[in-house]
């Protein structure tokens, strides 16, 4: 269904605009139904993991990369902070002695400060003439929400999907925080927030870790057998489409595309509701009809029913 509804010519003259932010690693696991179709930009600062290049510019229509730091101001250069992993480099001062109680403390330490490049996100969109991106990636340790304000307030409105990771707690010196994400996209209005999954690292000591084995492998199982705390979130926003802009056919196509990557099959079937109010495509049914199925199989594959049991268990106190 995804492969025929990119296929149309809505897409063959606009096809959808990803932007990955802080790319480290391999194609996002979420794309790969339609990244063939699409746009991708590219940006990380830290090249010691940056594969895109060479291993992901097949998977996309085009991939334009940038190792480069995303800032929210047009300046040439930047400071930028290299930590032994290559994960945790951000513009922004790591500070691993505030999270010295935490076994992933030791990743955040600081190597070394170098000058590199910068692009703001806004500038490189216009040097490549693109008006509106669908969906917002950014894992930018530090900066998400500058980032994200960056786009400027229309092209903010119009993203159909955003992805943040803000911290909980404080790693980064001025870092932008989850509650600061919250309150933004709240305020904002044109996004309601699909999903929101704590992620963490267990409360112990890197020394007290050690304490138990010296063995790497050992050490996992002990990582393994302790619970995480919450450290920083990853959030996923979808756009409500409550603006008369937003409700294009083309949009509507790709929400729909979005909400049934995400499993969102409920407000999948929303958009076509919206779409069919205002379009007489046929698609619009047959996405209808497919978003049924997803949630009818969803119903007899009893995937649901471990959620039923625990929400009975609530009730009766167990």
């Amino acid at each position: 269904m995804i492969d025929k509804i990119l296929s149309r010519p809505e897409f063959q003259t606009e096809p959808p605009v990803l932007v990955d932010i802080g790319a480290s690693g391999q194609l996002h696991t979420r794309w790969k139904s339609f990244a063939k179709y699409a746009i991708c930009i590219a940006f990380d600062a830290d090249d010691r993991d940056f594969g895109y290049a060479e291993s992901e510019s097949s998977h996309f229509r085009k991939l334009y990369t940038f190792n480069h730091i995303v800032t929210e101001t047009d300046t040439e250069t930047a400071n930028f902070h290299l930590t032994v992993s290559p994960h945790c480099s951000s513009l922004l001062k790591p500070r691993p002695d505030w999270i010295q109680e935490y076994a992933f403390a030791p990743k955040f330490e600081p190597t070394k400060v170098v000058q590199l490049k910068t692009r703001s996100l806004r500038s490189t969109l216009d040097s490549l003439n693109i008006g509106q991106v669908d969906w917002f990636k950014t894992d930018s340790q530090g900066t998400d929400l500058r980032l994200f304000r960056n786009l400027g307030e229309d092209r903010a409105r119009r993203v159909l999907t955003a992805e943040f990771e803000p911290g909980i707690a404080s790693i980064y010196e001025g870092e932008d925080k989850l509650y600061t994400v919250l309150q933004y996209m709240e305020e904002m209005g044109s996004h309601w927030l699909a999903e929101l999954l704590p992620k963490g690292s267990p409360r112990i000591t890197p020394a007290l870790l050690d304490s138990f084995t010296s063995q790497p492998l050992v050490k996992k199982f002990v990582l393994f057998s302790l619970k995480n705390s919450a450290v920083w979130g990853e959030m996923t926003y979808l756009n409500r489409f409550a603006d008369e802009a937003t409700l294009t056919q083309r949009n509507l196509l790709l929400g729909w595309v979005f909400a049934t990557t995400l499993k969102q099959h409920g407000f999948a079937l929303i958009l076509t509701q919206k779409a069919k109010s205002r379009f007489k495509d046929p698609i619009f049914s047959e996405m209808e009809a497919y978003s049924r199925r997803r949630i009818w199989g969803r119903i007899f594959g009893l995937g649901f029913w471990p959620e039923v049991v625990k929400k009975f268990d609530k009730l009766l106190g167990r």
